[in-house]
């Protein structure tokens, strides 16, 4: 497997070189050159979660040495995961949902950054770098303490989050503010997701930077789903979900099916393409946002246009106006034309928006759905699952279930769709439990009070989090970022 970029200009990289740099020196996203990863709908039959992520995974990381095997063994056992097994598929009597937060941070972005340390480690062994690692990541929420999680304390790498100081929940930044490590670095900025994504963007792309980095001994790399080490390991999950179907008897083999997924920055259902690619029968990605609908929107237009308010929700992980990822997709439904790409991202950087061409509209809509939830209706569809099937639901996971019943009343469409469910409901307890009761708490508060009114067991990552005592208090305006990451890089020597 080679690597390339989005934007046309990267010169191929095998595996182990794309873990490391994370982001395409052009400023593009890395994604496969190998087409001819593929796969049968029923070999992961019966089998558990390790083997298949190793089979998954192996012709995305192969070509160099790294032992996935061994990383997934790593990475997918008690030491990480509560419970037989680290996802988990759930039926009410109206919808199918796939579990992925029984991790140890209690969100889906653990399914990936359980398994990023090894594979870091492995891409390190392979090419014989002694140098240090600085890991530069901006989070709408979870994946900053998924990553603070995987690479506390492991040797030779350095870890900075940078998250918006009002725009997670309190769970979320308590979580942060808490997470201990001697290589760890947390940051509020004042701002919104949007603006520490970009900051981290512009330090990866600045000449200074990584001159700076150069002279520390130290390389830059990334924990966002921009890495593939992250993005990759998401796709097992599809693959996992449609053997459960069919070991459950909910489909026949080779039978199409739907996904529903919540997402901001759209790496979670780009997973999902990629499982497609290679050859998961699926008939189509039901994208979900919230108010911040700009997904939505490109979807039913091509129009992508990011000149809009930006709205702090209940759903934080989805408060996203920029889907990074979504260039991957660009990249593919324009038959791999970086050149094209890289112009529509030169749009986006002048004006805030760009529109594909009529083909590319075209495959996208046969492919996509889209469709938001507002916060009146995650509220009431969090209230309706609880009380009509004994079954809740965080913020998003009720924004995914809204946008698949519109979804289902709008087309007729009744072919299987799994709603994947990205977090515990107990990380949005405040939200949760004033949807389920009309009381209002402070949000630990809520975490216990959700318990004794629900009867649905907290999740043991969240027990002792309003305990938890604050390491991580430090607050920065974006255009500090860059000069902070200058300081850190000198006293990483």
């Amino acid at each position: 497997m080679k690597y390339s970029s989005t934007r046309g200009k990267e010169v191929l990289l095998s595996p182990s070189e794309a873990l490391i740099q994370g982001i395409a020196k052009d400023g593009g996203l890395l994604v496969p050159t190998e087409k001819d990863v593929k796969f049968e709908a029923t070999q992961f039959l019966n089998k558990e979660y390790r083997q298949i992520a190793a089979e998954v995974l192996t012709p995305y990381f192969s070509g160099d040495g790294i032992d996935i095997s061994a990383c997934v063994n790593n990475a997918y056992g008690q030491d990480h995961f509560y419970g037989p097994s680290p996802v988990c598929m759930t039926y009410t009597d109206s919808k199918m949902f796939l579990e992925l937060y029984h991790g140890k941070t209690a969100a889906f972005k653990d399914m990936a950054l359980s398994l990023l340390p090894y594979l870091m480690a492995e891409a390190l062994r392979v090419r014989n770098i002694q140098q240090r690692i600085m890991i530069l990541t901006a989070t709408s929420g979870d994946t900053g303490k998924s990553a603070l999680e995987a690479f506390a304390d492991q040797e030779n790498i350095d870890i900075i989050v940078f998250y918006p100081e009002e725009g997670v929940s309190a769970v979320q930044k308590r979580h942060m503010q808490s997470q201990e490590g001697n290589n760890v670095y947390v940051f509020g900025i004042r701002g919104n997701f949007d603006d520490a994504q970009n900051a981290v963007k512009k330090a990866f792309d600045s000449e200074e930077i990584r001159q700076n980095a150069q002279e520390c001994g130290v390389m830059l790399s990334s924990a966002n789903s921009i890495n593939v080490g992250r993005l990759f390991p998401q796709t097992v999950y599809y693959w996992w979900a449609y053997s459960r179907l069919i070991e459950d008897n909910k489909i026949q083999p080779g039978e199409k099916i739907n996904f529903c997924v919540p997402t901001g920055n759209f790496g979670n259902i780009l997973a999902g393409y990629y499982a497609s690619l290679a050859g998961l029968p699926v008939h189509r990605f039901i994208c979900a946002s919230n108010e911040n609908n700009v997904l939505t929107d490109f979807i039913e237009s091509g129009i992508y246009d990011k000149n809009r308010p930006f709205k702090k929700t209940i759903s934080p992980s989805m408060d996203i106006l920029i889907s990074s990822n979504l260039e991957r997709l660009l990249y593919h439904l324009g038959k791999n034309d970086g050149e094209y790409v890289s112009q529509l991202m030169q749009q986006l950087r002048e004006k805030g928006r760009y529109e594909i061409s009529a083909s590319m509209y075209s495959e996208l809509r046969s492919k996509f759905y889209g469709g938001f939830a507002t916060e009146d209706q995650i509220k009431e569809m969090i209230r309706k699952t609880f009380e009509e099937e004994q079954y809740l639901i965080d913020t998003h996971t009720a924004a995914a279930a809204h946008v698949y019943e519109a979804y289902r009343q709008q087309t007729k469409d009744t072919t299987p769709t799994v709603i994947l469910s990205t977090a515990s409901a107990y990380k949005f307890a405040d939200n949760v439990l004033h949807a389920v009761t009309k009381e209002t708490k402070d949000s630990f508060e809520a975490i216990e009070a959700l318990e004794k009114v629900t009867n649905v067991p907290m999740h043991p990552a969240l027990k002792s989090i309003a305990k938890a005592e604050l390491l991580h208090t430090q607050v920065c305006d974006t255009e500090k970022i860059i000069p902070l990451i200058k300081k850190l890089l000198k006293e990483s020597r």
